[in-house]
């Protein structure tokens, strides 16, 4: 089955927002040890708007604890080098990134495998940069950054971001820390 870009950003939409279609065929390509950690997210999903064309962002997951814009990038490559295209997707990370700071978020870039086969086939990652406070600064430490090459360009390898199903795991887990706690 073939899907545009849209259709993978339809995807994580949905597994965000905890749709139990979307997950229960998700689950069956995950390992069965995962699968009860991606359940997790049935508890306290994500309110999830596609954003693609008006804020520079493709989806935006919104909850009581967390609010962070969302890139979605697709390939059958386990890299993806910003530096491609003309460069257009330096500058996006670049305009992003100045946007979040202003406001103190974290841009978070999502990473779809196509046609990967045995386990997790989302990574994500951390845009590099200051913002988010509390349980945002903490999920912005644990994600893996958008790594950058010796030529100082943007890249992401596949292998170095973290699996959709152990975010859904860190989210889980920094939300059930008691408040108030030191990190």
């Amino acid at each position: 089955m073939s899907r545009s870009s849209s259709g993978y950003e339809r995807e994580l939409k949905e597994l965000l927002q905890a749709e139990p279609e979307t997950l229960a065929r998700y689950a069956r390509a995950l390992d069965p040890a995962d699968r009860p950690r991606m359940e997790r997210i049935r508890a306290s999903p994500f309110l999830v708007v596609r954003a693609a064309g008006s804020l520079g962002f493709d989806l935006v997951a919104l909850r009581s604890e967390f609010a962070f814009p969302l890139e979605v990038k697709a390939s059958a490559s386990d890299t993806i080098r910003f530096s491609a295209a003309s460069g257009r997707a330096s500058e996006q990370l670049a305009s992003h990134r100045a946007a979040v700071e202003r406001v103190g978020l974290i841009v978070l870039y999502a990473f779809r495998r196509i046609g990967h086969r045995g386990g997790d086939p989302w990574r994500l990652y951390a845009a590099a940069g200051t913002g988010g406070n509390g349980r945002l600064s903490l999920l912005r430490r644990r994600l893996p950054p958008v790594d950058v090459t010796r030529n100082g360009n943007a890249v992401l390898r596949f292998h170095d971001g973290m699996p959709l199903v152990r975010f859904v795991e860190l989210i889980g887990g920094l939300t059930e820390a008691a408040p108030g706690a030191r990190p």
